[in-house]
Order: C-alpha cells, then sequence, then structure tokens
C-alpha cells in the first residue's frame, strides 16, 4: 500500500524526490503518514480537497478488499 501512494503522488507533486511514506501498522488498521515538499501541499490536497480525498477513496477501496482499514494523514 505504502508504495502504491507514493506513486500516485509522486505523479502529482513537482518534487517527487521529497515524497516520503511513513507506515504504521496495528491490529487491523494502518496508518499511513504521508510527507511532502510544502509548496506541493495545496496540489496534493487539490480544489475543495478533492485530490486527497480521492486518494482515500482508493485506500478504503483496498482496504475493504483485504479487509484492513487504512489511514492517510499529510503531515506538516
Amino acid at each position: 500500500m505504502k508504495e502504491l501512494i507514493e506513486s500516485v503522488v509522486k505523479g502529482l507533486v513537482d518534487n517527487p524526490k521529497e515524497v516520503v511514506v511513513h507506515s504504521v501498522q496495528k491490529e487491523r488498521a494502518t496508518l499511513l503518514k504521508l510527507r511532502v515538499h510544502p509548496s506541493d501541499k495545496g496540489r496534493l490536497i487539490g480544489k475543495q480537497g478533492r485530490t486527497i480525498r480521492s486518494i482515500r477513496m482508493v485506500l478504503e477501496a483496498v482496504g475493504i478488499k483485504m479487509k484492513r482499514r487504512f489511514t492517510l494523514e499529510i503531515l506538516e
């Protein structure tokens, strides 16, 4: 899952080398912490949050298939 998020986000931002995803595993959930260059944060979120919402919807769909909950958090 970490690799999926990295590849999608790297395609969206201007500074793909600064995209870092950390994964924190719990019993039935996974927290994905995403860090991007500060100038790319707006591009990642998108107008009215549409882009990040779409990425989270993909995570939710995959989570249903894997019977696991995924949460995506954008770090400062």
